[in-house]
């Protein structure tokens, strides 16, 4: 037994298993084969992850294989998560794991009985090294069923340095700064903004940050919780704010037609492609994934982000989303399925992907070393140092078929808005239609 080998003998259940930390707590170099304790078995894992996002995350899986001998099986659900899986469940196929993208989804799926509780030893991974919030998002019914492996920092808008540079620019500090930067970086030849309106979770996205910017964190609570309703007045001024850029065809890439045919993957090529055909693109800190990996930018150098700005003199807003591992009670394999859980919860597992980009780990105890450049060590200590401050994605907090489903629900409803934003007092009351009806179903 190798020196290191003997040190992991003396320190918790977890890394006996999978050799994935030190006594001490903190991360440390990958045991290279472990055990092999699940050597034949196999697990399912199903997540809306493709392109670069799957490629990495299979090297979390190939990790675990590594590591346990238990061989893994990815199938992406696409957007649609609670329907594929629901099908596979009825079909007999279920898989032994989800990455769940949505809160609402969780929640759902816990509700349903569709899910196993967490092991007590993921449950002390998740107390030692995760913000309290995570838990509590990740908890149904005093239950933890969720491990948010896959955290998202939403409030970054992404741009290229020498789109801002050539406009005469820089980085603005407010949301009106920020459409004046974008007017000048039209007006140097370029269109400012690429915005993803095939996706509807994208725009979203948009509406949550001037939103708690504008409203506030408490409405920004109430609204999540539909306790406050979509045609409150708040939510028409934030529409309304939303609504002028939507309008303004030099803004945006292609107009309001370009942006309805762009998914997200094709708004960052428009930003950072070999034809760029836009300065700046609003996402999450997984764009720099796919700048990186697409197409070879330099994270700091030829790809960068701003904070999402303050709107109407509101406080910056920080919104944070994730993805969540849980375990079926109808897949085949539950034993290797906790187990995988188990290895997802280590700085180990979160720093197989660090490494590799395009990601966040809410793990507290993960190096920050093992984010391979300075603006990803950046944007994810910004997100430990917000600890439970931080409010979560408000669409993956409803249920699916109001927060969470392709074609329905705030998803087409936004999209409807770019589409012809000049009525935002009707939009918001089609808003609350869907929300009626998906919270009380």
């Amino acid at each position: 037994m190798s020196p290191r080998r003997t040190m992991l003998a003396g320190c918790t259940a977890l890394a006996l298993a999978l050799g994935a930390t030190a006594c001490g707590g903190g991360p440390v170099a990958p045991a290279g084969g472990g055990d092999k304790s699940l050597d034949g078995q196999t697990i399912t894992v199903a997540g809306v992850w493709s392109g670069a996002e799957q490629k990495n995350f299979q090297k979390v899986l190939d990790a675990f294989t590594e590591k346990t001998g238990a061989k893994t099986q990815f199938v992406s659900t696409g957007d649609n998560v609670s329907t594929v899986v629901g099908s596979k469940i009825e079909g007999g196929n279920a898989p032994d794991v989800v990455m769940v993208p949505q809160v609402g989804v969780l929640q759902q799926f816990a509700k349903s009985g569709w899910l196993t509780p967490l092991s007590k030893t993921t449950e002390k991974s998740v107390d030692g090294n995760f913000a309290p919030v995570w838990k509590n998002y990740g908890s149904v019914d005093g239950s933890l069923y969720g491990l948010y492996f896959k955290a998202a920092h939403k409030s970054t808008v992404w741009y290229s340095p020498d789109a801002l540079d050539q406009a005469g620019v820089k980085p603005p500090a407010t949301y009106a700064d920020m459409l004046k930067a974008g007017q000048a970086v039209s007006d140097s030849g370029l269109p400012a903004f690429a915005v993803a309106g095939e996706d509807g979770w994208t725009l979203t996205d948009w509406f949550e940050n001037i939103y708690l910017s504008q409203a506030g964190p408490e409405k920004y609570d109430q609204l999540a919780a539909h306790k406050l309703k979509w045609t409150d007045p708040s939510v028409v001024n934030a529409l309304t704010t939303l609504g002028k850029l939507f309008s303004d065809k030099e803004l945006i890439a292609g107009g309001q037609k370009g942006a309805l045919a762009t998914d997200f993957p094709g708004s960052v090529e428009k930003v950072f492609g070999p034809e760029p055909e836009a300065g700046m693109v609003y996402e999450g800190d997984f764009v720099a994934g796919v700048a990186k990996d697409q197409f070879g930018k330099k994270i700091g150098e030829e790809a960068a982000f701003f904070p999402f700005p303050a709107v109407d003199g509101g406080k910056a807003p920080v919104v944070s989303g994730g993805d969540a591992a849980v375990v079926l009670k109808d897949g085949k394999n539950q034993k290797a399925a906790m187990a995988f859980l188990e290895y997802l919860a280590t700085p180990e597992a979160a720093a197989v992907w660090a490494g590799a980009g395009g990601f966040l780990s809410p793990n507290k105890k993960l190096d920050l070393a093992s984010y391979g450049d300075d603006t990803t060590r950046e944007t994810a200590k910004s997100l430990i140092d917000a600890g439970d401050s931080v409010r979560f994605d408000m669409s993956d907090q409803a249920p699916a078929a109001f927060g969470g489903t392709k074609g329905a629900g705030e998803w087409k409803l936004l999209q409807d808005f770019l589409r012809d934003p000049s009525d935002p007092k009707a939009t918001a009351a089609r808003l609350e239609d869907a929300a009626a009806k998906a919270y009380k179903g």
